[in-house]
């Protein structure tokens, strides 16, 4: 049994270039087909008529020259007249006079009747088609009475025009019509050629660029430039700088994440492995046990880091925001760390509305509350107070998590949301929850302050819009 592989056929379909010139000068094509088609009918109509109004004549003059004279006919037909008729070869002129209808008197040759018989003679000429000797004619039919009451008499005068001259005249005229025509369109074609030449210049000029950075790194990569370029090529040049300014600002966050993680777990896996190796150096049971100790404590604060430096990395890609209720969600997460305030001495609660909607992310907000109560409960110390407010004011929501412990100077207030930054040495943290909850705010459209609780505590806000177009708190 096989299996088939999947092929890409990168190289086919047409280019741009040509499928604009497909599209341009194909239907001058076939309008100057069905223009030329047209104009020969045309002109073969009106070559018709004017054959039409020469046979009327012809047959009108031939008609006169038989004079009936009683019973009888007068032939006034003079040579001089018949050699006018018959004067041009290629142009060949027949004609008939017959009495009654059908009996030849006089003509250069026999002409077909047309179709059906004349009940009564024709006042003016008919016209119709007919082929002689295998070629198409036109023929002219007039037909007269003559005689007394006692013996009526009819006769019929035909002349015929061979076609062949009408369509030489006709193809004439249509050749001389449509060679000026043919050479407009070869102009117009060549100035289509042009312009669309030139139309897609700001395109190749676009790959050039796009080719010139093949060496480069991706990290720097320069926005494209096109000053002079039709409206649709700024369009596609913004939409290929948006992309490349996105790589870059995923690689800048991929190569400061690996960074921080490099310069952050160095130390305590240096930590590590130090500790295990003087544990493994004891002999002593309590002395073993103390160092095991020290080796979990170190294995736990680079777990806290790394999930800390993956929180963060995780907050800097884009977010899909959805309505959530925000009160909800901070009841939830202050009941999930109810056990750990009791536990450290903490009255841990929620002040605020019941249901509040914005546009979020219930993992971000839940991971920027769980940081801020964290950061509370490690650093207030037992007895203190820690509150979790939601509240709206106008188009924000105010999101804060508020302790009346010990708080933290002035001078360290504007470094609170700085990656690594602490402005204490409890052991246990990293410097990273408070930034970490700065990049959530951001990633919501709001902003993280950062506030002196009266008489003493801090205050950590996060102001969210409430709706997609509100503004964010400057």
């Amino acid at each position: 049994m096989t299996s088939a592989t999947p092929t890409h056929h990168s190289g086919q379909g047409l280019s741009l270039k040509r499928q604009l010139l497909l599209w341009l000068l194909l239907p001058q094509l076939v309008l100057f087909l069905v223009g030329g088609a047209l104009a020969y009918r045309i002109a073969l109509k009106y070559a018709e008529k004017a054959i039409d109004q020469s046979l009327t004549q012809s047959v009108r003059s031939l008609a006169r020259q038989v004079k009936p004279i009683g019973s009888g006919l007068l032939i006034d037909f003079p040579r001089a007249a018949q050699d006018i008729i018959e004067q041009d070869p290629t142009d060949r002129v027949s004609y008939m006079v017959s009495s009654p209808p059908g009996s030849f008197l006089l003509g250069n040759g026999k002409l077909p009747d047309p179709i059906g018989e004349l009940q009564e003679p024709t006042r003016e000429a008919l016209l119709y088609n007919a082929k002689v000797d295998g070629k198409p004619m036109r023929v002219a039919l007039l037909e007269v009475d003559y005689g007394d009451a006692a013996s009526p008499q009819r006769m019929r005068v035909q002349v015929a025009k061979s076609l062949a001259v009408q369509r030489r005249l006709t193809t004439e005229l249509i050749a001389d019509m449509l060679a000026p025509l043919l050479l407009l369109i070869i102009a117009l074609s060549a100035l289509v050629y042009g312009g669309i030449s030139r139309g897609l210049r700001p395109l190749r000029r676009l790959q050039a660029q796009l080719g010139d950075r093949n060496n480069q790194t991706l990290s720097d990569l320069s926005p494209i430039e096109m000053t002079q370029a039709p409206q649709e090529v700024h369009a596609l040049a913004a939409a290929v700088n948006h992309l490349l300014s996105a790589v870059r600002r995923s690689l800048g966050q991929e190569k400061r994440f690996l960074n921080d993680a490099a310069h952050q777990l160095r130390t305590p896996l240096a930590g590590l492995i130090s500790q295990t190796e003087l544990a493994l150096a004891e002999k002593e049971p309590q002395a073993l046990r103390e160092r095991l100790t020290k080796v979990l404590a170190g294995a736990r604060r680079s777990a806290h880091l790394v999930h800390q430096l993956l929180s963060l990395a995780r907050n800097e890609v884009e977010v899909d925001l959805q309505p959530l209720d925000v009160a909800a969600l901070a009841r939830e997460v202050a009941r999930d760390w109810t056990p750990r305030a009791l536990k450290a001495g903490i009255d841990l609660g929620y002040e605020g509305a019941d249901h509040l909607i914005l546009p979020g992310e219930a993992y971000l907000l839940r991971e920027a509350l769980s940081n801020l109560i964290d950061n509370a409960l490690t650093y207030a110390g037992a007895g203190c107070e820690v509150t979790i407010r939601v509240q709206q004011h106008g188009d924000l929501v105010l999101l804060e998590v508020a302790d009346n412990g010990q708080g933290i100077s002035s001078a360290d207030m504007p470094h609170v949301f700085e990656r690594f930054w602490r402005a204490s040495d409890v052991p246990g943290g990293c410097g990273l929850g408070l930034a970490i909850v700065a990049e959530i705010a951001q990633r919501h459209g709001g902003q993280a302050r950062v506030l002196a609780a009266q008489p003493h505590g801090l205050q950590v806000q996060l102001w969210l819009p409430i709706s997609h177009d509100a503004a964010a708190v400057s």
